[in-house]
C-alpha cells in the first residue's frame, strides 16, 4: 500500500507545513493553509525533460529559433514573439467572460486549418460541454475538420488521450478544473494545479507539442494558484479590457521566446475577436479637438508605440478635503505631479478636485507620460485647450525639470505618421528626434517652459 502523506499547503504561495498555521510564514496570508493528502508517486510516474543521451557541447546544439508556427492571428503572433514555438507552454489568464475561450477557440481553428500542422488540434474543456463549445464555434464561424473537442477533468485520462492521439497543439480550458487522483484535495488547489501543469509540461517538451493553458484570476487580478505555475510555463499572457469597451488587450508578462511587455490589441465583435492593426487610431477616434484638459501622449508597449489620450478635469472642491482620482495612471504619481505644479508653477490646486483618466481603459505606467498629465491638468484648470495636433513627451522631476525619455525616435515617428505636427519633448532628446519627421519639435527643460509652449 502506498504511503499517505499529510501536509498543510498555502493556497497563495504553495509552501508546505507539517502542521496547520493561522498565518503563512512565507507570504503572510491569513487562513490560507489547507490540508492536503497525497500518495507517494511510484518510480514509474516520475518523468524527466531530458530527451538526449547526456550533455552536449554548446556549439552542437541547434537553436531552431526561426521555426515558428503562425496562429493565424497577427496580433496574437506579436504577443508570442513572432509565432508559436514547438514544445512551448503558454498560460493565458483574465477575468471571467472577457474572451479567453473565444480567442483560443479561434486560434485552435486557425491551427487546425493550417497546412503546416501535422496532426489534429485538441481542445480540452473542463468547464463546458462539447455542445457548448460547438455553439460558440458556430457563432465564430469555425469549420475546421481537424479540430477535436474533449470534455474531461481527470488528468490521467487527459494524458492518456494526448499520448494516443498525437495532436499538433493542445488547449486546456482551464487548468484549475483538472484534478489528479493522486491527490485528495479539490481541483484548483496548489497540489492539483502544480501536478497538472507539470504533467503537461513533460508532455509538451518530450513531444514538441505546443500547449495552451487557460488560468483563472483572483479578485486582485493575479493568476489563481501558486506562483510556481507561472515559473513552470514558458509564456504568461494576461487578457485585459473593460466590459463596457469593445477592445481587448493581451499583454505578455513573461516570454522565454520573445520580448516581455509586448501588447496585442483586439476588438470584440459579434463574430469573435478581430485584431486591430492600428490601435492608436482606435484610441483617438472620438477625441474632441478643442476640449480643455485633453492631451495626447505616446506610450511604448513592448516594441509598439501607442498614442493615447489623457483627460483631466479640475473643479472646485465642495468639501474641505479635495479629491484626487486617477484611472489608468498611478494615484501616487498624480499626487506628486500636482505638488510640482503648485510649488514650481504656482497653480493653486490645493482646494480643487482633480480627476485624470486614460481614455479607453488603458494603463500607462511610463514616466514619459508625466508631461502629458501636467499639461492636461493645467489646461483644465485654466480652461484653455491644448493644440489638437500636438504630442507631449517627458518625465517630470520634483525640481520641476523635464527629463529625457527613452526611445524618443520611435515615439516621434509614430506621432508624425498619424498626422501630429507639434511635438513637445525634453531638450535632451531634441538631437535624437530631429531627423525623424517633418513635425515642429520644441525642446523644453522645465515644466514652466513646457506650459508656455503648450499655451
Amino acid at each position: 500500500m502506498a504511503k499517505v502523506k499529510i501536509a498543510f499547503v498555502c493556497q497563495e504561495c504553495g509552501i508546505s507545513s507539517a502542521k496547520w498555521l493561522g498565518r503563512c510564514p512565507d507570504c503572510g496570508a491569513w487562513n490560507s493553509l489547507v490540508e492536503e493528502r497525497s500518495e507517494s508517486p511510484s518510480n514509474s510516474r516520475l518523468q524527466s525533460l531530458s530527451v538526449g543521451d547526456g550533455p552536449r557541447p554548446y556549439r552542437e546544439v541547434s537553436s531552431d529559433a526561426a521555426h515558428r508556427l503562425s496562429t493565424g492571428i497577427e496580433e496574437f503572433d506579436r504577443v508570442l514573439g513572432g509565432g508559436l514555438v514547438a514544445g512551448s507552454v503558454v498560460l493565458l489568464g483574465g477575468d471571467p467572460g472577457i474572451g479567453k475561450s473565444t480567442l483560443l477557440l479561434q486560434v485552435a481553428s486557425h491551427l487546425a486549418s493550417s497546412s503546416r500542422s501535422d496532426g489534429p488540434v485538441l481542445y480540452i474543456s473542463g468547464e463546458e460541454s462539447e455542445q457548448q463549445i460547438k455553439l460558440r464555434g458556430e457563432r465564430l464561424g469555425v469549420k475546421a475538420e481537424r479540430l477535436l473537442l474533449f470534455s474531461e477533468t481527470n488528468l490521467d485520462n487527459i494524458i492518456s488521450e494526448l499520448k494516443q492521439g498525437h495532436p499538433s497543439a493542445v488547449i486546456l480550458d482551464s487548468v484549475q478544473t483538472v484534478y489528479s487522483p493522486k491527490f485528495s484535495s479539490a481541483p484548483g488547489s496548489v497540489g492539483q494545479v502544480r501536478e497538472a501543469a507539470a504533467e503537461l509540461l513533460y508532455f509538451a517538451k518530450s513531444t514538441g507539442t505546443p500547449v495552451f493553458l487557460i488560468g483563472h484570476v483572483t479578485k486582485e487580478g493575479n493568476l489563481a494558484g501558486p506562483k510556481a505555475l507561472e515559473h513552470i510555463v514558458d509564456t504568461v499572457l494576461y487578457f485585459e479590457g473593460e466590459r463596457h469597451h469593445a477592445h481587448r488587450l493581451v499583454r505578455a508578462t513573461k516570454n522565454r521566446y520573445g520580448a516581455t511587455g509586448e501588447l496585442g490589441v483586439f476588438e470584440m465583435t459579434g463574430s469573435g475577436l478581430e485584431p486591430v492593426g492600428n490601435p492608436s487610431s482606435l484610441f483617438l477616434s472620438e477625441r474632441a479637438d478643442q476640449a480643455p484638459g485633453s492631451v495626447v501622449v505616446c506610450s511604448v508597449e513592448g516594441t509598439r508605440p501607442l498614442l493615447v489620450e489623457i483627460q483631466a478635469l479640475v473643479s472646485r472642491s465642495s468639501f474641505g478635503y479635495p479629491r484626487r482620482v486617477a484611472l489608468g495612471i498611478d494615484t501616487n504619481r498624480l499626487a506628486l505631479l500636482l505638488a510640482v505644479l503648485e510649488k514650481r508653477v504656482s497653480l493653486a490646486l490645493s482646494s480643487e478636485d482633480v480627476f485624470v483618466n486614460v481614455v479607453g481603459g488603458l494603463v500607462v505606467d511610463e514616466p514619459v507620460a508625466d508631461l502629458g498629465v501636467v499639461a492636461a491638468v493645467a489646461s483644465s484648470f485654466k480652461e484653455r485647450p491644448v493644440h489638437p495636433r500636438s504630442v507631449l513627451l517627458g518625465e517630470v522631476g520634483l525640481a520641476g525639470e523635464v527629463r529625457a525619455a527613452q526611445r524618443v525616435a520611435v515615439r516621434v515617428r509614430e506621432a508624425v505618421r498619424l498626422g501630429f505636427n507639434k511635438i513637445i519633448l525634453p531638450a535632451g532628446n531634441l538631437p535624437l528626434a530631429e531627423d525623424q519627421g517633418s513635425a515642429e519639435l520644441i525642446g523644453v527643460r522645465s515644466v514652466g517652459e513646457a506650459l508656455e509652449a503648450v499655451f
